[in-house]
């Protein structure tokens, strides 16, 4: 038993300092279990890039899963994603593909993306995320923002654009659940691709230190 409580112990102090560098984020107090910001991320994106107009064989349907892991010490960020992407009905209805055609193979164009983000730059200051994240028709109230260069394969292999290409990654929310959105737009020359507007996601779940899961990213009773 004395072991276990010197273990609770050296554990809630690593806490308060783990989250004493955290800024403007709340900060865990040793003894009363507050619980540490998160650090690890989770959701899907479900999304369209524009039109055949913008995007060569558009709009594509987008779908994938992403993670995203802040170092608080150095204030960086981890962030990956795997989508799968192929054509949507509306480019079959606005003719971009053959209507009559119903081969999959030949009228969706399915392939998939990973996307890599090794050192991206945390930001929580309310003006990072005000003017750099899209608006949103119910409004968010905070998050933080992800900046870096993006590294992206098709299906597995290098893309016909050049990597890599700089990446803005919003994760925001509202008073009923902290982080419950993401974003990510991404700049030339993947937005030759994907487009050049905001791609959108929603978080799952969040983890604060030692994967402990937060009440942050989930609606509360």
């Amino acid at each position: 038993m004395k072991h276990k409580a010197l273990r609770w112990v050296g554990r809630d102090l690593a806490i308060l300092t783990v989250a004493t560098g955290l800024g403007g984020l709340t900060v865990a107090k040793a003894g009363d279990r507050e619980e540490a910001p998160p650090v690890h991320y989770s959701g899907l994106i479900n999304d369209y890039t524009p039109s055949a107009a913008v995007v060569k064989g558009g709009p594509y349907e987008m779908r994938g899963r992403w993670s995203l892991d802040v170092n608080e010490r150095r204030g960086t960020a981890r962030f990956s994603a795997v989508l799968n992407m192929e054509t949507s009905d509306y480019g079959i209805v606005q003719g971009t593909v053959d209507k009559d055609e119903v081969d999959p193979t030949k009228t969706r164009g399915a392939h998939t993306h990973h996307i890599l983000v090794t050192e991206g730059m945390v930001n929580s200051d309310p003006t990072a995320w005000s003017t750099s994240c899209p608006s949103f028709a119910q409004p968010v109230s905070g998050g933080f923002v992800v900046t870096g260069p993006a590294f992206i394969t098709v299906n597995g292999g290098k893309t016909p654009f050049a990597n890599p290409s700089m990446v803005t990654i919003c994760v925001l929310g509202g008073s009923e659940v902290t982080f419950s959105n993401i974003t990510l737009t991404l700049g030339a020359p993947a937005s030759g691709h994907f487009g050049m507007q905001a791609i959108h996601g929603v978080v799952v779940g969040c983890a604060g230190p030692w994967e402990r899961e937060s009440k942050d990213c989930s609606i509360q009773e």
